[in-house]
Order: structure tokens, then sequence, then C-alpha cells
């Protein structure tokens, strides 16, 4: 059944999801935070160019440089399952696609974080 309505009319009343200012600032407050935390990672790569697993380890073990690590980690990957969501919502017409794209993208965002997390715990500390 076609309606005479316009698509305003149509739009009218529905409120707006009330979900797209939290997801813009949580990209860019991941965006800020990644700025000093990639700046800290590459002078820290540059200072370890060529050091031997034991100056990794004991560069890791500091609780400094494990914390910061998992915060780039954390970082990196909110930030990216946050704009891979965004390409997807913009660029994926059939809304089960969407939903099965949005839903991988958390997933293996999440389990990839977990891993580098496990793994940063395991190098620096030993566990």
């Amino acid at each position: 059944m076609t309606s005479l309505r316009s698509p305003l009319g149509h739009a009218r009343g529905l409120g707006s999801a009330k979900e797209g200012v939290a997801h813009w600032w949580a990209q860019r407050l991941t965006a800020v935070a990644l700025v000093p935390l990639c700046l800290w990672f590459v002078i820290s790569v540059i200072r370890l160019a060529g050091a031997d697993l034991p100056v990794l380890q004991g560069w890791l073990a500091s609780p400094g440089n494990a914390a910061l690590m998992v915060l780039l980690i954390l970082a990196v990957f909110h930030h990216a399952q946050l704009g891979l969501q965004v390409v997807i919502e913009d660029y994926v017409h059939c809304e089960a696609k969407k939903i099965v794209g949005i839903v991988a993208v958390k997933f293996l965002a999440a389990v990839l974080a977990v891993f580098l997390v496990l793994s940063v715990i395991k190098i620096g500390f030993g566990v």
C-alpha cells in the first residue's frame, strides 16, 4: 500500500536513536588518546631497536610501560571497531548483513584485544 505522506511526514515524531552522540564522542576520545600513546610507542620502538628478548621483557615488565601498552591496545581496537561500525552502517544496506557485520567486527576486536593484552602480561611478567 502506498502512502501519500512525504518522507518528512514519515520521519516527524520518530525522534532520534540517541546513540549517535555517544558513538561520536567515543570515536573522538579514542582518537585523541591514540596521539600520545602512538608517539610513546614509536619512540619506545626506536629506543628498543636491535634489543634482544630479555631487554624487551625487562622493558615490558615495568608497570608504566605495561600499562601504556595495554591502554594502546584497548584504544586501537575500540577506535577501529567504532570506525568499522560506521562504515558498515553507512554502506551495507541489507539489515541482516549489517547486524552480522557489526557483531563480527565487535567480536573480532574483542578477541584480538584480549589476545594482545594477555601477550603483554605473558611477555612482561612471565605468567
